[in-house]
């Protein structure tokens, strides 16, 4: 929290300089990643054993054992960042060549956080078969899918179908909405932690039903929260199992209709303001307008309230009017205030445990898993301004992937099998690697240095 209470005015000329500093770096490294071997090239005579006559051996050895792939490949360490850009942060609807510059960053955070080699994948349609079938004649190559700034609801079919389709045999994630979701409940476990409540016996408003806060939504029910005691808020107000126009579009939103069933049994209506009094916790997806969450509604909720703002670049509420109104704590998904709450926690270090594992899928429980990682890790210090581990805490992501690769063994999903301190150790060491040779590229002049921002 910064000591100095700044003026809206001066929050937003700080929230624009990333953007400023962004005009300046992109252009001058022309993209954020590239290839580069993981092999020697000791002679030119290596060639012949990476590429042909060598390479016929490995290559027929895959034919005859498709699992070789992953001896032979890179496939188990390759992910790909698949877009159609219908969108993408907070801009919408820029279709897949603007969507670039957001897939080249969130390749840089698998690898740099969690090892992961991944690749941007931005395709030009909007049809979510044509997405779901591309998909599918994209698995010999990679170990994974990230499903990235897809629009609600073709997100959500396009999900469920390849994790439900029998013949899809790679994990497939949304990251937006399992990422965002996984951190959020880390979040609630580490934020109970402190306020000293059972999560069995919360109560939750959630701002915005769209594909963040409706996977968050089941994942709380999947972690322990009732389902009765959690009120969901869209743009026309609570949601309910008899509101007409939940009814009239459920073809269209089926999760969102499946959660009005579920929630808000007194089929309480009106605002936020007017279903948050005696909340507990409030989960916020919503604009990127300060204000959009109201001083006044924040101190109608229970003692020792939890509040995660978690819209970008700005939150729906000030932290410090949050704080004002009542609430114990506070997290948004900026780094530069306390408790960020932010998906760039979950995604690399549960595809690291996926991938080690080489998982079929990613269950709920391994998402559980994943949350209670990082609770468990900030437990010993958490305080009302760190209730979960931040991104420079780099032993996260180990601990998160040990803890989702042996989740999904317990679960049967895992194609191979470790013991837990073997499965921490290969982690601990793909990460230390691919963080020293991105360290060394740089201070060897590799990586130029760019102009000062």
């Amino acid at each position: 929290m910064p000591e100095k209470k700044l003026s809206v005015e001066e929050l937003k000329k700080k929230a624009e300089k990333p953007g400023k500093d962004a005009m300046i770096l992109h252009p001058f490294y022309r993209g954020k990643i590239q290839s580069i071997g993981k092999v020697p090239v000791r002679s030119f005579s290596d060639f012949s054993v990476y590429y042909t006559p060598g390479v016929a051996k490995p290559c027929l050895d895959i034919k005859d054992n498709p699992d070789k792939a992953y001896d032979h490949l890179n496939k188990g360490n390759m992910v790909a960042v698949v877009s159609d850009g219908t969108r993408v942060l907070g801009l919408g609807d820029i279709g897949p060549l603007a969507a670039g510059p957001v897939m080249e960053g969130k390749a840089i955070l698998f690898k740099y956080l969690g090892g992961v080699d991944a690749w941007p994948i931005c395709i030009d349609t909007k049809d979510p078969d044509k997405a779901i079938e591309f998909v599918k004649i994209l698995q010999p190559s990679f170990g994974g899918i990230n499903l990235e700034d897809f629009s609600k609801p073709k997100c959500y079919k396009i999900l469920e179908e390849l994790r439900n389709d029998p013949d899809v045999n790679i994990p497939v994630w949304h990251d937006d909405a399992q990422g965002t979701a996984t951190v959020v409940l880390a979040g609630v476990f580490g934020g109970l932690n402190v306020v000293k409540k059972d999560i069995e016996n919360i109560r939750v408003a959630m701002l915005g039903v769209g594909a963040a806060n409706t996977r968050t939504a089941y994942l709380l029910i999947a972690a322990g929260v009732d389902p009765k005691n959690i009120i969901m808020v869209d743009s026309t107000g609570a949601i309910y199992a008899d509101r007409e126009d939940i009814i009239a579009e459920k073809n269209y939103d089926a999760f969102k209709y499946d959660l009005a069933q579920k929630t808000n049994p007194d089929r309480m209506t009106g605002d936020l303001g007017e279903v948050i009094k005696g909340m507990d916790v409030l989960i916020s997806a919503s604009q990127p307008v300060p204000g959009t969450i109201k001083k006044e509604w924040v101190s109608k909720m229970a003692k020792d309230s939890i509040v995660y703002a978690c819209a970008n670049p700005l939150p729906e509420i000030w932290p410090w009017d949050a704080k004002e109104a009542g609430a114990r704590i506070v997290g948004t998904g900026r780094s530069d205030f306390d408790n960020q709450i932010n998906n760039s926690l979950g995604f690399p270090g549960i595809f690291r445990g996926t991938l080690d594992v080489r998982a079929s899928t990613i269950t709920d429980e391994m998402c559980i898993a994943a949350a209670q990682a990082l609770a468990d890790l900030g437990a010993k210090q958490a305080n009302e301004r760190k209730v979960i581990p931040t991104m420079d805490q780099w032993e996260l992501y180990p601990a998160e992937a040990t803890a989702v690769g042996m989740k999904a063994i317990e679960q049967g999903v895992a194609r191979k099998h470790w013991e837990e301190k073997a499965l921490y150790k290969y982690a601990e060491d793909i990460i230390r690697v691919s963080r020293a040779a991105s360290e060394m590229l740089y201070k060897q002049g590799f990586i130029p240095k760019a102009p000062t921002t």
